[in-house]
């Protein structure tokens, strides 16, 4: 994403204001007022983590041994674009439109998303409001705003898809829902080649698992990097007690404790580790081996 981004200038009085403002709350209602399982929230709360989600979705870690969106393929990268723009119709319950992606509040509105310093904009587009979408995978940041895509605001040249983007002066006729929001970053990202090839070398899913937990501790580690790592059906065995030798109670053997966010919040919070899907962690003095003592984890 650019490194500087220029002040919105979408305030009372621009000719864009109403409309974009009008999208702006159509969309924030749609967020707090999903009809799922999940608890709704603001478009801040509920969106970036799901960047994530669709990113580990094409980098495909335990079928490409890729760990990086850097080692994708360009037409991999475009995919990404698509799955963000499902994956905002979907989580917003957004209507179709006729000719652009959805309908809001009386307009056809297009959404794009990139990964790079800015959007790509079809012929179609132009003239029609747009969401603007963004994730920085160097930075873990990303972007949602909203921009009428009048000519002006445009670039003259067009690619081979008949395709343009915005002038670096149009930046301020953006409406900014989020910006610089972060975003869960690349689990693997934080890691060394050889490090992380240690942990993949493991033969067995519960081998893996446990080279895992003895590396990253402290660190709140997803579900989706559980089934990377484990690269077996029903991955989340690997972080069960599952007999004397699954990986919870070998690990627990050696002072190490494997905690999920379902079972061990409280233990997580007293302990002072951030809550996340599961989180390995060795007790650093004997205090600490009390409280997960006291909070029903026999550590020797």
């Amino acid at each position: 994403m650019k490194k500087k981004i220029p002040p919105s200038v979408v305030v009372p009085g621009h000719r864009d204001h109403v409309l974009l403002s009008d999208i702006a709350t159509d969309l924030e209602r749609r967020a707090t007022s999903r009809k799922r399982p999940q608890v709704p929230g603001p478009l801040v709360e509920i969106l970036p983590p799901l960047y994530r989600v669709e990113i580990d979705g094409v980098i495909r870690t335990p079928l490409t041994g890729r760990r990086s969106y850097a080692q994708l393929e360009k037409v991999e990268r475009t995919y990404i674009g698509m799955l963000v723009e499902m994956m905002l119709r979907a989580e917003l319950e957004l209507p179709r439109g006729q000719k652009l992606d959805t309908r809001l509040c009386g307009h056809e509105v297009d959404i794009k998303h990139t990964m790079g310093s800015g959007w790509m904009i079809p012929g179609e587009a132009v003239g029609h409001p747009l969401i603007l979408s963004a994730a920085d995978e160097k930075t873990s940041l990303c972007y949602l705003g909203l921009v009428v895509a009048r000519p002006e605001y445009l670039r003259g040249g067009q690619n081979q898809d008949k395709k343009t983007s915005l002038r670096a002066d149009a930046w301020e006729n953006i409406l900014w829902l989020y910006q610089s929001q972060p975003y869960p970053p690349n689990f693997w990202r934080g890691m060394t080649d050889a490090q992380a090839d240690l942990i993949m070398a493991g033969k067995s899913g519960n081998e893996r698992m446990k080279r895992l937990f003895r590396a990253v501790q402290g660190v709140p580690i997803t579900r989706a990097t559980i089934e990377d790592v484990a690269k077996q059906k029903d991955p989340t065995r690997r972080i069960r007690a599952d007999g004397p030798n699954g990986t919870r109670n070998t690990l627990l053997r050696e002072g190490i404790l494997v905690l999920t966010k379902e079972f061990d919040r409280p233990l997580m919070q007293a302990l002072g580790l951030p809550v996340g899907d599961v989180v390995a962690y060795t007790p650093k003095d004997a205090a600490e081996r009390q409280t997960a003592r006291g909070h029903g984890h026999a550590l020797p």
